[in-house]
């Protein structure tokens, strides 16, 4: 049976106040549903540089990788948010070479700086967002409904707080 899932859209880069750690706040289009995803200094930079359309004088290590796959003849076709195990997610970067499809096991935060390089889509699985609000709820964790209400209703000037 195929995996159901859900096209987003970057809603916003942030710092979480708490943890002063860089999130990625990902948006069902056809909803007002958030997920959000902590990620590293680094990929957050990643991310910050290609929504912002950076140029930098040399390529960083996601320019690499869509050159490296340009080179190959090969096509970044959608990036999928698709498993969520023990509070990590994990993703899969999906390709065409020639035909073939090819999917490559990748951190949700280098899946999106390639998506965003690729100008292809990002997917999150319908399980993965479901049992990201499931684990919010049964856990009792008050703290990340109402983040995640926070997050839902932010406009664009608070979405954009994060500086590299």
């Amino acid at each position: 049976m195929p995996i159901e899932e859900v096209e987003m859209q970057i809603r916003g880069l942030m710092m979480d106040p708490v943890t002063n750690m860089p999130i990625v706040v990902l948006k069902d289009i056809a909803s007002d549903q958030v997920l959000p995803i902590w990620v590293g200094l680094f990929e957050a930079n990643a991310i910050a540089l290609e929504l912002e359309k950076t140029a930098t004088p040399r390529p960083m290590t996601h320019d690499l990788l869509r050159n490296f796959a340009r080179g190959l003849n090969a096509r970044v076709e959608k990036v999928v948010v698709s498993e969520l195990r023990q509070d990590t997610f994990y993703a899969v970067i999906w390709m065409d070479h020639a035909g073939e499809r090819v999917t490559i096991d990748a951190r949700p935060s280098d899946a999106i700086a390639l998506a965003l390089r690729s100008d292809c889509p990002i997917y999150v699985a319908r399980d993965v967002l479901n049992r990201s609000r499931q684990v919010a709820d049964g856990a009792g964790n008050i703290n990340a409904e109402e983040l995640r209400k926070w997050l839902e209703n932010l406009n664009d000037d608070e979405m954009g707080r994060y500086k590299m």
